[in-house]
């Protein structure tokens, strides 16, 4: 009676849990949400200011599917002023968050029975999304800490593989891929017909390592990857839903526009405008802002977990603004932990099954300071507890 493909599609657990935590808030009850990945911090003055001229200039027509070009012009000047790659405004296509990218891109690639490799620990929605296309899910486990090597990755290849996503920084890890493990695991695909989506979306939030885009590895590299960004975390605009794709794929990206065209046709004019100013640089001062303050948190959320006996963070993320936290020494059923957390304790965390790794939880320190040290400190009387 219904879409079979949607039956066996999951619920977003991150969303899930968000919800959850905001239905016991509106009851009035005191819960700390560590849940979301979205900044705590208002989208910046200029970006909100060229929302405001857009929407008084009369700027609420439908636009190209793909932006306007002033949108795509500026996204183009972003790849190249901060990763060195070169687009034209019809190699990239604007989107109502990555989310509608990265779904167009699987769609466009995808035939039933396609091989699809995905990195763990890895963002909820990848499998979904490739699983409701009808392809061939397998999961790539890291054999040592929490990055996938390019060995591991070359144990899991075949000839049906016709995808691998790889999410640099790391959502729920926080760990970042270096240009030299990059680089491996651009060699180990060079000969293949196998794409690379590389979803760089926390690329501005990292804190010890420098950012490398996956695609600036090499020629073959560039060709063979679909890059994904947005800026619902670097500039604080979760709500506005700006995302964008860049692939130097013709076929492809006419084929991603056929099907934004058919679904939602262009994002919205006044965030296409909005989002002008962020790419072109000038944000870069709220952006260090914001990325100071979250240093701070995850310095100190890092040691006092690290303080509570049974839970262990086994390495500084070094991007993105999460901890994920190995539980397993209290419980490896990480679903229930969670569960009990919020029922008991207040704090809502998103199990790590959510993102293919049992036995941790992901705590998001997108919030401030004061709501992270009480976080924490129930944290410890739950774990002592039990």
């Amino acid at each position: 009676m219904y879409s079979k493909q949607l039956l066996n599609m999951e619920e977003s657990i991150t969303l899930a849990i968000t919800a959850k935590a905001k239905e016991l808030k509106a009851q009035g009850k005191d819960v700390l949400s560590f849940s979301a990945g979205e900044p705590d911090f208002d989208t910046p003055k200029k970006v909100k200011d060229a929302a405001i001229k857009a929407i008084n200039d009369g700027c609420s027509k439908y636009t190209p599917v793909a932006g306007t070009n002033e949108v795509l012009k500026a996204v183009c000047y972003k790849l190249k002023q901060d990763n060195n790659l070169d687009y034209s405004i019809n190699e990239v296509i604007t989107g109502t968050g990555a989310k509608q990218n990265l779904f167009n891109t699987i769609s466009a690639l995808i035939n039933k029975d396609d091989e699809v490799l995905i990195l763990a620990p890895y963002w909820v929605s990848y499998p979904e999304i490739a699983k409701y296309i009808g392809a061939k899910v397998k999961y790539v486990y890291p054999s040592n800490g929490l990055k996938v090597s390019a060995s591991d990755i070359q144990k899991e290849l075949s000839s049906k593989t016709k995808l691998l996503i790889l999410n640099n920084p790391n959502n729920p890890s926080g760990e970042v891929y270096t240009k030299d493990e990059l680089t491996q695991i651009a060699k180990i695909l060079e000969g293949t017909n196998v794409f690379v989506i590389s979803d760089e979306m926390y690329e501005k939030l990292i804190y010890d390592e420098e950012f490398c885009a996956f695609a600036s590895l090499s020629e073959d590299a560039l060709k063979r990857t679909i890059t994904i960004n947005g800026l619902s975390k670097c500039a604080a605009m979760p709500g506005w839903r700006f995302g964008y794709s860049a692939s130097k794929n013709a076929k492809l990206n006419k084929l991603m526009k056929n099907l934004q065209g058919q679904c939602t046709s262009n994002i919205c004019s006044i965030t296409q405008a909005a989002a002008i100013p962020a790419l072109m640089g000038e944000i870069d001062e709220d952006i260090f802002k914001m990325k100071e303050e979250f240093k701070k948190r995850r310095d100190y959320a890092f040691k006092a977990i690290n303080e509570i006996k049974g839970l262990a963070i086994h390495s500084l993320p070094k991007g993105a603004f999460y901890l994920f936290v190995d539980c397993s020494k209290i419980s490896n059923d990480d679903v229930l932990f969670c569960e009990k957390l919020l029922e008991e304790k207040l704090v809502a965390c998103v199990p790590g099954s959510g993102f293919g790794m049992k036995g941790y939880f992901r705590m998001s320190y997108a919030t401030n300071m004061q709501n992270i040290q009480e976080g924490i400190a129930r944290i410890k009387e739950f774990c002592e507890s039990n």
